[in-house]
């Protein structure tokens, strides 16, 4: 089993920055891809960025020149440097892990969320 621990939510002001981190434990044996996705009330759960082989990398338009994704594969962490957040931006933010555990049998996890919430 595979679990993710997400950290680093809170409060900001608009133009302000957050670093959210994610660590994974349990048995992992490789992992294919990373990311963050998030979820505003009444409304669906959406992609924000994702990070896999090669640390090709995948944002959402409406993200794209503000947040930065970034792993360590070794740490099986992913992290998310957002900056310049606008009151759209908040949301409860999930970290995802696709990979194979020391069974060779795929995962798909996610975190628990975390909040973010911009406002003045």
């Amino acid at each position: 089993q595979v679990q993710l621990v997400e950290s680093g939510g809170g409060l900001v002001q608009p133009g302000g920055s957050l670093r959210l981190s994610c660590a994974g434990s349990g048995r992992i044996f490789s992992i294919s891809a990373m990311g963050w996705y998030r979820q505003a009330p009444g409304k669906e759960r959406e992609l924000v960025a994702t990070i896999a082989s090669r640390d090709s990398t995948n944002y959402a338009d409406f993200v794209k020149g503000r947040f930065t994704v970034s792993r360590d594969t070794a740490m099986k962490s992913v992290y998310l440097q957002m900056d310049s957040l606008k009151a759209e931006d908040t949301a409860v933010y999930y970290c995802n892990m696709k990979g194979l555990d020391r069974y060779s049998r795929p995962f798909d996890s996610w975190g628990q969320g975390t909040q973010v919430t911009v406002s003045s």
